[in-house]
């Protein structure tokens, strides 16, 4: 089973904004959990909802709709700053 990929217009904003070679890596990572929305690593976060996975010094936080076969990332930022928000 294949899941749908969206990607939140907060979430593109920040993608924007990576240099590469991160921002070519971060959106491997993201495509790749079409395939596997729990990849080794990945982490259920306690103090909001949603998921985490590292791509090198970025993080990427997502949802999982196991339902509808749909992953919504929701924020993509560096690791110092993005569970501040």
């Amino acid at each position: 089973m294949r899941y749908k990929v969206t990607i939140g217009k907060k979430a593109i904003k920040a993608l924007e904004k990576i240099n590469e070679p991160d921002y070519s890596k971060i959106k491997t990572t993201i495509y790749s959990l079409t395939d596997n929305p729990r990849p080794q690593g990945y982490i259920k976060l306690k103090n909001r909802s949603g998921y985490r996975i590292r791509q090198g010094n970025y993080r990427i936080i997502y949802d999982i709709f196991d339902t509808i076969l749909v992953v919504d990332v929701i924020a993509i930022g560096h690791r110092k700053d993005i569970y501040e928000e």
